[in-house]
């Protein structure tokens, strides 16, 4: 078989096309990387999270996680928090600022997501979301971003 005949290899090269042309919109536009832009998507409305719960909703591993954090920090759009119950974690919330800077690149974001998206044929465009959808269901991934509650 050829590897562009290979369907996870087509998924893979379609998701990081995708990907980079939205990273175009928040990375010219707002100095953010991927990882930092993940990271405040994330954010957007959870309140504060851990680093644990931020990796395993994102394909951002631990290392990613602190370095995009770190960054974020060092910019005041985030502000970290080390927990009494474990002093090996990290839990991150939005600061004012970057509530703002998010509320105004993510309409930008998502006008790029469905520029592309509308290209599709309708048909094809509710296809790829229900295959979507069955792939995250049947792999029984957790992309929740909402906080869990106890």
């Amino acid at each position: 078989m050829k590897l562009e005949e290979f369907f996870p290899y087509r998924l893979a090269i379609a998701a990081e096309a995708f990907s980079r042309n939205l990273q175009d919109v928040y990375a010219r536009e707002y100095g953010l990387t991927r990882e930092e832009w993940r990271l405040m998507s994330i954010l957007d409305g959870v309140g504060r999270i851990s680093s644990l719960d931020i990796a395993r909703r994102t394909t951002l591993d631990k290392v990613q996680v602190s370095r995009a954090a770190a960054r974020l920090e060092a910019r005041g759009l985030i502000r970290r928090f080390v927990p009494d119950s474990d002093r090996r974690l990290r839990e991150y919330e939005c600061t004012e600022a970057g509530r703002a800077l998010y509320d105004e690149a993510r309409p930008k974001v998502n006008a790029r997501a469905q520029t592309m998206l509308s290209a599709l044929p309708e048909e094809a465009r509710a296809g790829l979301e229900a295959g979507v959808n069955a792939l995250i269901d049947t792999l029984e991934l957790d992309i929740r971003t909402e906080p869990e509650r106890d």
